[in-house]
């Protein structure tokens, strides 16, 4: 059993995830780097934590798995005694118009970013209540509250972890447990460094600020829903995009 508090991060071997693990464990928390195919990429995760003076470990594990996301919560329990904060930061794109969209390519994108949170969630409540305290934060996206052309699943998922997010904060709250979410804008990450030039000036004409966030942007609020200080802030959907959805 540990003496800091455990926080797994989902999808945590690179862009945001990566980050926000990074940040957490320089806060002090150990963090469960979760993966599911970039074994090397977790790993080198948890070995930045470690050389940074912090503790983590990896595991690999589908989140779109219900009984796979039962074993992994299970074992992370056995293993350090508690878990006190979850992000659910795995995602995945399959970005069509819906007429050209695959039934496949819609069902995905629902059972990782949907689904997925809801997986994680349903095994981390039950030690979470037994603790009576916890902070589950979820990574929504802008395209769940405004909607973008070209990803039907992608915004149906994310607007589905809004709504998901408000429901389990009125469940949990009694327990001490908050449960909020954060909705990145265009970050700079490996899945926006595809985006042509003109896609990506198109859309910094529609950001206030006038350019794409950092990963730490992100990962800063995340901390901070994680913290002590936020302990009366719940069922809330902080947007972190430069001023997009104002």
């Amino acid at each position: 059993m540990l003496d800091k508090k455990v926080a797994l991060v989902t999808g945590a071997s690179r862009g945001i995830g990566r980050e926000i693990a990074l940040t957490l464990a320089a806060q002090g928390n150990f963090v469960v780097v979760n993966y599911n195919g970039s074994e090397a990429r977790a790993k080198e995760v948890v070995e930045t934590i470690e050389k940074n003076g912090g503790q983590g470990a990896v595991y690999q594990c589908s989140v779109g798995d219900f009984n796979a996301c039962q074993e992994m919560i299970q074992n992370i329990i056995k293993e350090y005694g508690r878990l006190d904060i979850l992000v659910n930061n795995a995602g995945i794109t399959r970005d069509n118009l819906i007429m050209r969209m695959k039934e496949e390519d819609f069902d995905a994108v629902i059972n990782i970013n949907l689904k997925g949170a809801f997986n994680t969630i349903r095994h981390s409540a039950r030690q979470m209540l037994k603790q009576k305290s916890g902070k589950i934060i979820n990574i929504s996206s802008v395209s769940g509250i405004l909607g973008n052309a070209g990803q039907a699943n992608y915004a149906a998922s994310k607007a589905g972890v809004i709504g998901l997010t408000k429901t389990m904060a009125r469940e949990l709250a009694s327990r001490g447990i908050t449960v909020n979410a954060v909705a990145p804008g265009f970050v700079d990450t490996e899945m926006t460094e595809v985006l042509g030039e003109d896609i990506k000036e198109a859309a910094c004409k529609q950001i206030p600020l006038g350019r794409f966030g950092k990963t730490k942007d992100i990962a800063e609020m995340v901390a901070f829903l994680a913290s002590d200080k936020a302990d009366y802030i719940t069922g809330q959907v902080i947007s972190v995009d430069g001023g997009m959805c104002m």
